[in-house]
């Protein structure tokens, strides 16, 4: 009985390790995103582009295909939702998550 009670709860913790797995793979790869997008914001702002209107910057980022670099408002406005000011990519479906960044290259939000 308590060989079965062990089995029972090896089984569960086994079957428990790949979403746990699977969420923090998911984490560090919305921070690896992030860190290109505020890296390109920066040779953005380096090299005099302007950031004002809200550039995409990676459409997609090339290293994550299925994500953008976006510049937007912070904090976030009614315009920033606007399908002309965001990433072709991700507006045209070929990109299914963006990098939102702000004129100062901060993190605005990662989805």
């Amino acid at each position: 009985m308590i060989l079965l009670s062990i089995l029972v709860i090896i089984l569960l913790v086994a079957l428990s390790l790949p979403p746990i797995f699977h969420v923090k793979e998911q984490t560090s790869i919305k921070e690896n995103a992030a860190e290109i997008c505020i890296k390109a914001c920066k040779e953005a702002m380096i090299s005099g582009v302007d950031l004002l209107n809200g550039p995409c910057l990676l459409n997609p980022i090339n290293e994550m295909p299925d994500w953008v670099c976006d510049v937007v408002n912070s904090p976030r406005q009614w315009v920033d939702d606007l399908p002309e000011n965001q990433c072709s990519a991700f507006r045209e479906g070929r990109a299914k998550h963006f990098v939102e960044v702000s004129i100062k290259c901060e993190l605005v939000r990662a989805v």
